[in-house]
Parts: C-alpha cells; structure tokens; sequence
C-alpha cells in the first residue's frame, strides 16, 4: 500500500501549481481593471457635480439679480457674488426694447401711457477646483432669461 502512494506523487508533474498561478493571474487582471473603472467613473461623476454646481449658481445669480430690481433703460446692470473661494458668478441686466402693452394684456390698453420694458438676464457662474489655477475640472455655465417689466410710459425706468 504504501508503494502506491509513493508512485502517485512521482507521477504528479505540478499541473496544480500552474493552474492555481493562472487562476491568480486572471483575477488580478480583472481586479486591475475593476479599479480603473472606478477611478474613471470617480473623475466622471466629479465632473458631473462640479457643472451641476455651476449650473445651479447661474440660475442663483439670475435669481438674485431679478430679486434686487436694478432693471435700468440706461444701460446694463452688472452684478457679481463670490459666495466661496471656488465659485464666482457674474450676472448682467440688459435693457433690449420697449413696447406698449398690448391692448388684449391689461384692461388700460394701448394709448394708456402703460409700456412694456423688455429685459434679458445673462449669469455665469465658475466652479474652479483650484482656485488661481486653470484646471481640466473647472466647470461654467451661462444662463440667459428674457422678461419684460410694466410701468409707465417714460423715457428712463
């Protein structure tokens, strides 16, 4: 009995062992790669938050800018906020026409001495990694808002 197990290891040519380092190898490689793929869907949702955050800070800045009421026929308005180190946003007011009111849109009518001031919004808002340096993750974003205010007619509002 024990000549059979002697002779059942010699025969053995190491198959084992070469499998086994195989096994390892593959699953070092797919571990390699499910780390790549975190790193980059990492970078790509930093990428997403930092325009999300820019975008929401240019729909601030018209917020704020449309809540102050500086609206001028003179010339444009132009506001600026640095809520943080990392974030500037600049807003401008710009008078573009002004009409009567349609005589259908208010019960006074045309020929009331009631106009329509027409208005356009623009914010643009910065989100900067770095502050002081241009970076591949700064992120910006514009948002343009037309709106009109009535009043009476006059040549400067």
């Amino acid at each position: 009995m024990k000549q059979t197990q002697i002779s059942s290891r010699n025969s053995q040519q190491g198959a084992a062992l070469v499998v086994g380092l195989m096994l390892l190898v593959v699953i070092t490689v797919l571990a390699i790669s499910g780390m790549n793929t975190a790193t980059t869907e990492l970078a790509l949702v930093r990428n997403d938050q930092a325009y999300e955050d820019a975008f929401q800070a240019a729909e601030t800045g018209i917020e704020m800018a449309l809540s102050q009421g500086q609206f001028a026929t003179g010339g444009a308005t132009t506001m600026t906020q640095t809520p943080s180190s990392y974030q500037n946003i600049a807003t401008t007011i710009q008078f573009e026409d002004s009409t009567m009111v349609p005589d259908k849109a208010f019960s006074l009518g045309v020929g009331s001495g009631i106009a329509a001031y027409h208005f356009q919004a623009t914010s643009q808002a910065e989100m900067l990694r770095d502050p002081g340096n241009t970076t591949d993750r700064d992120s910006s974003a514009v948002h343009t808002q037309a709106f009109y205010v009535v009043g009476p007619e006059m040549s400067a509002l």
